[in-house]
């Protein structure tokens, strides 16, 4: 869960939550320094959402007419199916097979904090946050944004 010394942390830096300071990201959650099961850093993320928002808005415009980016204005109504076409994949896949698209494609997956697959309630929490899209801009000292932080969840590397 998410407490008051979680976000104080992160303004802190380094060592500020436990007193000891991390050599590495996910050094503290018993984490691998690089390769397999280490965590997945931002550029990687970054480049997973952007192909999963990408796919998105290629299912937009076929299935619902959204225009594409450059191509025309997006009225509100086109967001939002845009944002719930995102959120259904995020729900869909990461419920079920514990990566996106976009996650498959730069060989990420999303786990528990115990290494096991999310579980749904988890894989809701992060959904809801992370199309809230400011709890995945702020993260700590081991590379969590805050939306996995408070669904107990983490971005590993396959």
């Amino acid at each position: 869960m998410v407490d008051r010394k979680d976000l104080g942390s992160w303004l802190e830096g380094p060592g500020s939550r436990s007193g000891a300071p991390s050599a590495y990201p996910g050094e503290r959650l018993g984490m691998p320094r690089t390769g397999r099961g280490s965590i997945a850093r931002f550029g990687r993320r970054l480049v997973g959402v952007v192909i999963d928002w990408t796919a998105c808005q290629l299912i937009a415009a076929a299935l619902f007419d959204v225009p594409l980016p450059f191509a025309g204005v997006a009225s509100g109504n086109d967001t939002l199916i845009l944002l719930g076409l995102f959120a259904l994949e995020q729900l869909l896949l990461v419920g079920t097979a514990g990566y996106t698209l976009g996650h498959r494609v730069v060989g990420l997956r999303v786990l528990s904090l115990d290494g096991q697959r999310a579980r749904p309630f988890q894989v809701v929490v992060r959904t809801v946050l992370l199309c809230l899209f400011l709890p995945a801009m702020f993260w700590d000292k081991d590379g969590r944004s805050l939306h996995d932080k408070a669904a107990g969840t983490l971005i590993v590397r396959t």
